[in-house]
């Protein structure tokens, strides 16, 4: 998550939205029991299956103007909550975050995926989703034919490059790793701490995120996600550095050009191509939640990338 992060969901860049259905309409939910988790899942339309991955502190809700036009491009589109976030739950915590970790949450995914009839997907992940991508595709090459990356970067190169910048508007990566602390803040008045527009958000996505944010479980569990990126996540990614894994398929970077990922870093695909054999790309104008702010870009450029897989 970006500088956006305590910020109104509201502001320049998002698009124009008419007054909308129910969110996810013709779109079926249900609850995937993976073993020590337990995901929330949407899944709706018919052809070549792809999984969109939502950031934090948001569900699989964001995703409620993007996901019907993937549809209606002839996509089968699953959108899951993911591990503690909005109504999926996950496993006791425990001293080492592994339970929250993205190697597990990409776990989660494939799980998810099988349990469904795929065992083979494009993947989509915006911001922690993203983390989540990249270490299912690492971790999972075989079941991935196509990726897309949303504002995010390796969580180790965003740490490799800590300046004053950095430290000073992502100072939460730093703040939500203390012990305890964090929950007692936020937990105290959630709705002080999250800001969200219902108008530019859409109200029932409003809804189930603030809902989310209020639940204490679900904040640890968001919390955790953090603590395992700077601890477990990190050794994860470093050991594949040192071992020259790489993701294979194509990838697609897309990065929101009223956010902070381009100013504080420079090109992210020269940054993406340390990573991935085969990558293209380019910015949106958007803040940071991009699949709220601007649906019909990001789904045109998510539909052009994809267009292979209905070939």
């Amino acid at each position: 998550m970006r500088k956006s992060w305590r910020q109104s969901a509201a502001g320049a860049g998002a698009e124009s939205v008419e007054e909308e259905a129910y969110v996810f309409e013709g779109f079926e939910e249900t609850q995937v029991d993976v073993g020590e988790a337990s995901v929330f899942v949407r899944f709706g339309g018919q052809g070549p299956p792809v999984v969109l991955l939502h950031g934090h502190p948001r569900t699989s809700a964001t995703w409620h103007r993007v996901a019907p036009q993937l549809v209606g491009a002839g996509h089968t589109v699953i959108c899951p909550d993911l591990r503690g976030y909005g109504r999926s739950r996950g496993p006791q915590f425990t001293a080492d975050h592994a339970g929250y970790s993205k190697r597990a949450v990409a776990a989660d995914v494939v799980a998810v995926m099988r349990h469904l009839g795929h065992r083979r997907f494009a993947l989509v992940g915006h911001d922690r989703g993203g983390s989540v991508a990249l270490r299912l595709t690492l971790d999972h090459p075989q079941t991935v034919s196509r990726v897309a990356f949303l504002d995010c970067l390796p969580l180790t190169e965003h740490l490799s490059r800590i300046t004053p910048e950095f430290a000073t508007q992502w100072w939460h990566w730093f703040f939500f790793a203390q012990p305890n602390i964090p929950e007692r803040v936020i937990n105290a008045d959630p709705d002080s701490w999250y800001h969200g527009d219902p108008a530019t958000m859409g109200p029932e996505n409003y809804d189930e995120w603030r809902q989310a944010t209020r639940n204490p479980d679900v904040v640890r569990a968001m919390l955790e996600d953090y603590r395992a990126g700077l601890t477990i996540d990190r050794r994860h990614e470093e050991r594949d550095r040192a071992a020259g894994t790489r993701v294979t398929c194509p990838a697609l970077i897309l990065w929101s050009l009223q956010d902070d990922l381009e100013d504080l870093y420079g090109d992210p695909l020269a940054i993406w191509r340390r990573w991935a054999d085969e990558v293209r790309g380019y910015g949106i104008d958007s803040g940071h939640h991009v699949a709220e702010l601007a649906p019909d870009a990001l789904a045109r450029a998510l539909t052009d990338f994809l267009r292979s897989e209905l070939t």
